[in-house]
């Protein structure tokens, strides 16, 4: 089921380029009329799409809270929860640190906006974000949930992580007593898992939609325009992959090239529908069949999901240093290492918010007298970028559960992967894939 569920993803994204760009080559005559008809039909497929994604999103909250719950009270121990904690957190910072430089180095090499030579706007021109939202404050009182029900009524995946964390350990205090409870989650992780399974059976269909609607209502020249910028981005996210498989072959070894293999169908739902969120359901069974203890997995994961945003990291000073160039500005050094810090600082507030990237450049750009309406220069192409910087998201965190559990023991046994989704039609496969939950 696994292996024919990618195949299926492939096509839909393979059909969805092929329908796009004939709808819009066939309808497109330059005439407002055109356009409006283009983005009526875009209007339609994105039904598809936006019906797969709020499916996703019914999952999250209780998948999150349940595996979390489960694999703390399966830990018994507050000190290991404190010690994967601060390996996580160590692990998150230095990989953002790393993420934004190489974006620097990367922009500074490559000089996608050199010779664009954009006139300065006037004074005050915005990009239309709101960036209000950005600052330590808010941010750190948003972390702490004002109610149990709002967190995982509005999917905030950060305070669902500290709500899971504080009734985990109230568990594992409670001992004996609360034993019905751990069986009642634990039997909740099973059943969110087996709804998953269901989900993840029309994903081919919404990467269909979301590729063919992009495509017929903006076309290829969209591409075209900001060709080098994407290429350049783009290449400097496989850097950023070559350098983050590298880093996790130091730890895990040989192991790593199987990683990808087990990855590779939540990473190519992140890439085909830009969303971090479809991906996580069928993260988390990868990670488990790879050999990725479920206590830590349950833990890093939603962690990662709010503090461990590589792709994300790596665009915002890329693009931050394009629109520079594209406005013929020059950045000295102390100011570029200055932008980095701010960004560090400010876009761990990001997880959850629509367009997080493009917020967090629009607040940072005043800081350094940048025009913040240089962002309208890739809000055309946001959309494709997007995709690269959220699959990169999903392999960071991935490298990331597999090194920690690594550090605290070392991984399982990895489970086939030809096994663990070839169970015939009859639900004993999603069954088998989930068993495992149990056996920690």
């Amino acid at each position: 089921m696994a292996k024919r569920l990618t195949l299926y993803i492939l096509g839909g994204l393979v059909l969805g380029l092929i329908v796009g760009l004939v709808l819009n080559t066939w309808l497109d005559d330059g005439s407002p009329a055109a356009q409006l008809r283009l983005t009526e039909i875009a209007g339609y497929f994105s039904i598809l799409t936006s019906i797969f994604l709020r499916l996703i999103k019914m999952i999250i909250a209780p998948l999150v809270f349940a595996t979390l719950v489960s694999g703390i009270a399966q830990m018994g121990d507050t000190a290991a929860l404190g010690r994967i904690g601060a390996r996580s957190l160590a692990w998150f910072i230095s990989a953002s640190l790393l993420s934004l430089t190489l974006g620097l180095v990367m922009v500074n090499l490559l000089q996608p906006g050199v010779g664009i030579g954009l006139a300065l706007p006037p004074a005050g021109q915005s990009s239309g974000l709101e960036t209000a939202a950005f600052n330590l404050k808010d941010f750190f009182t948003h972390i702490v949930p004002a109610s149990m029900v709002d967190a995982m009524a509005k999917n905030e995946i950060l305070q669902i992580v500290v709500m899971s964390v504080f009734v985990g350990v109230a568990i594992t205090a409670v001992g004996e007593k609360a034993a019905p409870l751990v069986k009642a989650i634990d039997a909740l992780v099973h059943v969110m898992l087996q709804v998953t399974d269901y989900v993840m059976r029309v994903a081919p269909v919404a990467v269909f939609a979301a590729v063919a609607g992009t495509l017929t209502e903006r076309g290829p020249a969209v591409i075209g325009q900001l060709a080098y910028f994407m290429g350049s981005f783009y290449l400097t996210l496989l850097t950023l992959w070559a350098v983050l498989l590298g880093i996790g072959f130091l730890f895990i070894g040989s192991r790593i090239r199987d990683l990808i293999r087990y990855v590779r169908e939540p990473l190519l739902v992140a890439f085909s529908t830009a969303s971090s969120e479809a991906a996580y359901p069928r993260m988390l069974e990868a990670l488990d069949r790879f050999g990725v203890p479920p206590r830590i997995a349950s833990f890093v994961l939603p962690l990662g999901y709010s503090f461990n945003l590589d792709g994300s990291m790596i665009y915002m000073t890329f693009a931050s240093i394009f629109i520079a160039q594209a406005y013929g500005i020059d950045m000295s050094l102390g100011q570029m290492v200055t932008m980095l810090l701010v960004l560090m600082v400010t876009s761990k507030g990001i997880a959850g918010v629509p367009r997080a990237s493009l917020v967090v450049i629009a607040a940072t750009l005043p800081m350094f007298n940048l025009p913040e309406a240089g962002l309208l220069l890739v809000l055309a192409i946001d959309h494709f970028l997007d995709m690269g910087r959220t699959a990169t998201n999903v392999i960071g965190n991935a490298v990331a559960s597999a090194v920690i559990a690594k550090w605290e023991g070392g991984l399982d046994p990895r489970e086939s992967p030809v096994i663990a989704g070839a169970a015939a039609p009859s639900g004993d496969g999603p069954a088998r894939e989930v068993e495992s939950f149990r056996e920690v």
